[in-house]
Formats: structure tokens, C-alpha cells, sequence
């Protein structure tokens, strides 16, 4: 193992703390808007908010890291992150926090992230040598899991004992220690800025899609991946929730279940691509696992009726989703030049991201509009798919997850043989 890998590995755990830090911070101002007012429309202009200024900012960051000190760029978006956490510690210590505060905090947010995160990923690929990018990723997506089953179990618990202020203090202590690590310990080679011509905002974002076009393979890859995500938020982003409650006679308890063990399968998958020892290829992780995903948890998840059924629903859910990212990450950075890998990825995680607030607006409206009186009423369609569903409330939802279900692997098939050729 070469000292930079192992100066990642140290950069990597650093991270992963600060990351449950903000996933608890994010958790508990949910539950502190939500005590406040009561209004399920609060909690999802917080996630608008944040997911806008990434995607539309995202088209435009790329040439500014591919031009610039990305340590620099991501201690300077960690400090602001954290900046807006201290804003709002400040806030509620003076008992003067108000719902839109969080708006704004989760705006900044969004936007320095579409800074962060193809800095971040550039300079993966100038540390980690290229034949452990799969692992590299399997190890990330392990820690996104092991952050997002923790965090709300912390942060619940911790809100409960002492409110948002103790939370809040964690997440700055994380950052403090992560932001030591990333100045001082992490070295990443070659990384300079370039010094030339002044350009327009537009010319990196124009540039990265000059380059799709040229590179067709890369190109379908990521609107693939963008309409994957499309057909997943529809449900499971949320609709989940509400069907196991609906099905289960408001069982919290069934729900939590289903939701550690969806956690469980993301750790489980991340673990097993980080050994490095998978033996398929990119395409194959991408679109294999993806079809798999949808098979075995969407149509399982839709046609079950106890929390046995849909935890095993979501553990085959999650799990494949590591090497979902593992194949994709390993043929961006083995296809894309290293001096434009900022524009690219920037404008990947705004084609691929912008599809998430679409399917999540779309996926509600279908729900409670569409699918679930459609179920209740009497229609000989409906009457076949009772015998899948059932026809208690919530089997309008699970006939969603149906339709995703068959849907997604349809389309990953028919994405694996169009482009196995071409990886």
C-alpha cells in the first residue's frame, strides 16, 4: 500500500465522521421544522432548496476545478458548510431561528456541494492509483451507508435529550477534525492551478458537453444513470414510507425495520466491492446490479405484505446499488482525461441529479392522484393487480413500485446491450 492510499484511507474516515456530523445536523433540523409547524411541504422545500443551486450551479463549476487548487476549493466549501451550521447553533442559542434561515442555510449548501464534489472526485482520481478505484468506491459508498443508517438513530436520540444545540456542536467538532486532516495530512499530486486565458462561466460547462457529444459511450452512460435515478426517487425517495405505513396499519416500528435493513444492504454491498475482488466488468456492475435492484426490490417491495417480505425487498434494493457506482466511477476516470475530469463530473452530477427533484414531485402527485384511486376504483384492471397488492390503502403505491420495478429492469437491460460493446 503506497502512503498516498494510505494518507486516503485516513482522509476517507476523517470525511466520513464530518459526513454523519452534517447528516445529523440535517436529520435534526428536519425534526426541529417538522415540531415547529407541522408541514410535510417545510421538509421538502428543504430538500428543493438544496438540490436546485447544485444542479443549476453544477453546469457551470466544472472549469473553475478543473482550473484551480481543489484542496483549496474543498476546504473553502467544508469552512462555508460549517459556517452555516455555526450560523444556525447562533440562532437557536438566541432562540431566533426561523424556517427560512434553514432555506437559505440549505441553499448555500447546494451550492458550494457542486464546487465540492467534483473537486473531491478529481482529486480521487490524482491520489488513488487506478487500479483501486472500484475499491475506492466500494469503501464510499460502505460510509454513506454506515452515515445514513446512524444518523437519524443519533440525531433522534440526541434531539430528544438536549434539542438542536448539542447536535449542531458535533457537527462542528466533525468538521474541525476533518478540515485538519484534509489541510495537513492530505497530499494530492499535481495539484496546481492552470494558469490561462480568462473564460466565461459557460466555456467549462460548454466544454463538458462538447465532450459528451464527442464521446457518445460516456455520454448515454450518465443519461442512463440520470433516468435510473428518475424511476427510483419516484418511489422510494417518498412513497416508501407512506405504503409500509398504509399497509401495516401505521406499524413505525415496520417501517424503521425496512429501513435499517435497506441501510444494512448498502453496507453489505460496499463492503464486497471495496475488497476489490468483484470480478465483473463496469457495464456489467452498472446495469447488472441496476436490473437486479429493480427485480428483486421494487416488484418484491410492491407485491409484499409484512415487514419479512419488504425488508428482504430492500436489502436486494441497496444492495447492488455500490456497484451501480463503483462500474460507473471506474469508466469515468479510466475514459476521461485527467485536466478536464472538473468540467465532466460537474456536469455529470447536474444531468444525472437533475432527474432526483423530478421524480420526487412527480412520484407524490402520482400517488395520491393517480394510482390510489385508481385502485379503489372498480375496473377490471384494477381487479387483477388486487390479486398481486391486495385492496387495502396503500396498494395504489404498490402497484407503483410494480411499474418501476419492470420498468427499471426493462431499461437497464436494454442500456447493458447497448453499451456492453463499448467498455
Amino acid at each position: 500500500m503506497n502512503n498516498n492510499f494510505k494518507r486516503y484511507i485516513i482522509f476517507w474516515i476523517s470525511q466520513a465522521l464530518s459526513q454523519l456530523g452534517s447528516s445529523m445536523t440535517g436529520f435534526a433540523l428536519i425534526l426541529w421544522a417538522y415540531t415547529k409547524n407541522g408541514s410535510a411541504m417545510t421538509v421538502s422545500l428543504m430538500s428543493f432548496f438544496n438540490y436546485v443551486p447544485y444542479i443549476i450551479v453544477s453546469l457551470f463549476a466544472g472549469s473553475f476545478v478543473d482550473k484551480h487548487c481543489k484542496k483549496k476549493i474543498m476546504l473553502v466549501s467544508d469552512s462555508i458548510a460549517a459556517g452555516c451550521s455555526l450560523f444556525v447553533l447562533i440562532l437557536s442559542m438566541g432562540n431566533g431561528l426561523q424556517i427560512w434561515n434553514i432555506y437559505l442555510v440549505n441553499f448555500i449548501i447546494g451550492f458550494m456541494n457542486a464546487f465540492q464534489g467534483p473537486a473531491s472526485s478529481v482529486a480521487i482520481g490524482k491520489i488513488v492509483p487506478k487500479e483501486k478505484i472500484t475499491q475506492v468506491s466500494g469503501m464510499n459508498s460502505f460510509s454513506g451507508n454506515v452515515v445514513s443508517v446512524l444518523s437519524p438513530i443519533l440525531a433522534t436520540a440526541l434531539f430528544a435529550m438536549s434539542g438542536l444545540k448539542l447536535i449542531l456542536v458535533i457537527d462542528l467538532l466533525s468538521f474541525a477534525f476533518a478540515f485538519c486532516i484534509l489541510a495537513f495530512v492530505l497530499r494530492i499530486p499535481g495539484d496546481t492551478p492552470q494558469k490561462t486565458d480568462k473564460e466565461s462561466v459557460f466555456s467549462g460547462c460548454a466544454d463538458g458537453f462538447r465532450y459528451l457529444r464527442e464521446n457518445r459511450g460516456i455520454f448515454m452512460i450518465i443519461i442512463t444513470m440520470a433516468l435510473l435515478n428518475f424511476f427510483s426517487r419516484l418511489t422510494y425517495e417518498n412513497i416508501l414510507s407512506p405504503m409500509i405505513l398504509s399497509r401495516s396499519g401505521n406499524d413505525s416500528i415496520a417501517l424503521g425495520i425496512v429501513n435499517a435493513v435497506m441501510g444494512i444492504g448498502g453496507i453489505a454491498g460496499g463492503i464486497i466491492v471495496s475488497t476489490g475482488k468483484v470480478k465483473w466488468n463496469s457495464v456489467q456492475m452498472m446495469y447488472v446490479s441496476a436490473a437486479i435492484s429493480f427485480l428483486l426490490g421494487d416488484i418484491v417491495m410492491g407485491a409484499g405484505r409484512n415487514v419479512i417480505v419488504w425488508a428482504f425487498a430492500g436489502f436486494a434494493a441497496s444492495f447492488p446499488i455500490a456497484f451501480i457506482n463503483a462500474g460507473q466511477m471506474t469508466i469515468l476516470y479510466q475514459s476521461v482525461p485527467e485536466e478536464i475530469q472538473g468540467r465532466i463530473f460537474a456536469v455529470r452530477n447536474a444531468l444525472q441529479f437533475s432527474t432526483i427533484p423530478l421524480g420526487i414531485l412527480l412520484g407524490g402527485f402520482l400517488a395520491d392522484y393517480v394510482f390510489e384511486p385508481f385502485m379503489m376504483a372498480e375496473n377490471p384492471i384494477a381487479e387483477i393487480l388486487r390479486i398481486i397488492v391486495g385492496n387495502a390503502p396503500g396498494s395504489g403505491m404498490a402497484v407503483m413500485f410494480l411499474c418501476t420495478g419492470v420498468t427499471g429492469a426493462l431499461f437497464s437491460f436494454i442500456s447493458y446491450k447497448q453499451l456492453e460493446r463499448r467498455f
